[in-house]
C-alpha cells in the first residue's frame, strides 16, 4: 500500500519525505487555507519535495469551470493529479480528463455505488472518506473494502486512496483490506512509528550501552 501525506504545510511535507515513506501527496482547500499562502505557490514547493502523485483540487463545481481549471493544474507539473468533487459534473470532467491524458482523484466519496460510477468514468483514484463517515456513526473501512471488491470483480483500474484517516487502526484496516493507498496527516504518520516497548527498550540499551568501559 502506498503512503500519501495530507497536507498542503511544506515543512510537515519535507519533514515526512525525509522519513522515505511518502509516496505522493494530496491537498484540498481546508489545508492550503491554513497556510495563508497562494495556492499554486503551496504546489510549486511540494512538487520540488515529493516525486510522486499531487493531488490538486479544483474549486469550481460546474463542467466548463472545473475542465478550465483542472487543465491548468496539470500544465504545473508532470506529478499533478486533478481532485475533482464527486457530483453529476464532476463525473463528466474526469471523463473529458481521462481522455486527455490527465490524472484524476475523485473526491467526498462516501458510498459505493458513487465510486463505481467515479471508476466507470474513469478515475485514477477515488478517495472514500473513512473517517467522516465513522462520525455519524457508519463505518468507513466497509466503503473500502466494497470498492477494492468492486474494482476486482471487474478489473477496473481505478486505484482506491482511502482518505479522512484519523489514527493507526485505520492504516492497518486499509492496508489488510487492500486499498491501494492511504493518505495521512502529518500526526498520522508519526504514530505509525510510536511503540512504548520500542521506547523502553531503546531506553534500556542506551543506559547498559553508558556501562560498557571505554577503551
Amino acid at each position: 500500500m502506498q503512503i500519501f501525506i495530507d497536507s498542503a504545510d511544506i515543512e510537515e511535507i519535507r519533514d515526512a519525505a525525509a522519513m522515505g515513506v511518502v509516496d505522493g501527496v494530496t491537498t484540498n482547500p481546508s489545508l492550503v487555507a491554513k497556510t495563508g499562502r497562494p495556492f499554486k505557490d503551496v504546489l510549486v514547493d511540494i512538487c520540488e519535495v515529493v516525486d510522486g502523485p499531487i493531488s490538486a483540487e479544483v474549486i469550481a463545481t460546474d463542467y466548463d469551470g472545473m475542465m478550465t481549471e483542472a487543465r491548468s493544474l496539470a500544465k504545473m507539473h508532470k506529478n499533478i493529479v486533478v481532485k475533482i468533487p464527486l457530483i453529476a459534473e464532476g463525473l463528466k470532467a474526469v471523463r473529458t480528463l481521462t481522455d486527455e491524458g490527465i490524472r484524476t482523484n475523485v473526491t467526498l466519496c462516501f458510498s459505493p455505488t458513487q465510486g463505481l460510477l467515479a471508476a466507470k468514468a474513469g478515475a485514477t483514484y477515488v478517495s472514500p472518506f473513512i473517517g467522516r463517515i465513522d462520525d455519524i456513526s457508519g463505518n468507513g473501512m466497509e466503503i473500502v473494502e466494497q470498492l477494492v471488491t468492486i474494482y476486482q470483480n471487474y478489473g477496473l483500474p481505478t486505484q482506491v486512496l482511502a482518505a479522512s484517516i484519523r489514527h493507526p487502526v485505520h492504516v492497518v484496516q486499509a492496508s489488510l483490506i487492500g486499498a491501494h493507498v492511504a493518505t495521512l496527516p502529518h500526526k498520522v504518520i508519526h504514530q505509525l512509528v510510536k511503540h512504548p516497548l520500542t521506547d523502553s527498550g531503546l531506553e534500556r540499551f542506551l543506559a547498559d550501552a553508558k556501562k560498557i568501559p571505554s577503551s
